[in-house]
């Protein structure tokens, strides 16, 4: 059994029945955070999908991390696809009682992954050219989009000890979340995952260059964002199924 199964309590319902095929180890996350009207969101986000909000608003995160350890379950890791950064701007939704992610844009510096998650997952992934460089706690991070668009830049460390955030909390419900779900050809596919619980830290942000968002047709709001670290997570991925 791997480490990252001992415990399942937190999950908001069952692991998936079938076994689990991709391990993940992300590290350096920062979740950045807007609120964002759900009228405007609803243009975005397949019909098919609830908007998934709290306190009348949407929100939307600009993820940037960098991942090691990817491998297919049974394989050792992939030479140039198994450590790399990514970026992802994403907001909240529900499908069938459960609640998940949807993503606007993945950016990758893999070739391999940008090419799987398309085809296997009909995500949207991007290649871009990235750099994510750690000095003690601080990130320095860079993302640029080579196929159409979107850069990311800015700089990024935890203020505070790890702590659990608590059901109830915005910190929870924006970063608990079990599933992804993507719409292909008008059908409503979701993707299971599970990990422990996250590890949040307070943090601080001086971003430069974010225009990631803008490219998935997204007006940030001129507020400060919500800034969330975590130092690393496993993460299990199951395969995508139509929900």
């Amino acid at each position: 059994m791997h480490p990252a199964l001992r415990a399942v309590e937190h999950r908001p319902w069952p692991l998936p029945s079938g076994p689990w095929v991709m391990l993940q180890t992300w590290h350096d996350l920062l979740f950045a955070h807007w609120p964002v009207p759900p009228g405007v969101m609803r243009r975005l986000v397949p019909r098919e999908l609830t908007l998934d909000q709290w306190d009348g608003s949407c929100w939307v995160g600009v993820v940037p991390f960098w991942m090691s350890g990817v491998r297919i379950r049974g394989c050792p890791p992939i030479p140039g696809a198994s450590r790399f950064p990514e970026l992802n701007v994403r907001t909240y939704v529900t499908y069938g009682g459960k609640a998940g992610v949807y993503f606007f844009s993945l950016d990758a510096a893999s070739r391999a992954a940008v090419w799987a998650a398309r085809w296997f997952y009909h995500l949207p992934y991007y290649r871009a050219r990235m750099q994510a460089a750690k000095q003690g706690d601080e990130v320095a991070y860079h993302s640029l989009r080579l196929e159409s668009g979107g850069e990311f830049r800015g700089t990024y460390r935890p203020t505070a000890p790890a702590q659990r955030r608590g059901s109830g909390k915005l910190e929870h419900w924006l970063t608990e979340r079990y599933c992804l779900y993507s719409v292909h050809a008008g059908r409503v596919y979701r993707g299971e995952v599970h990990h422990q619980p996250w590890p949040l830290q307070d943090a601080r942000a001086e971003i430069a260059i974010n225009s990631v968002a803008t490219a998935a047709g997204l007006v940030l709001p001129e507020v400060d964002p919500l800034l969330h670290f975590a130092r690393k997570l496993d993460v299990l991925i199951w395969p995508l199924q139509e929900a």
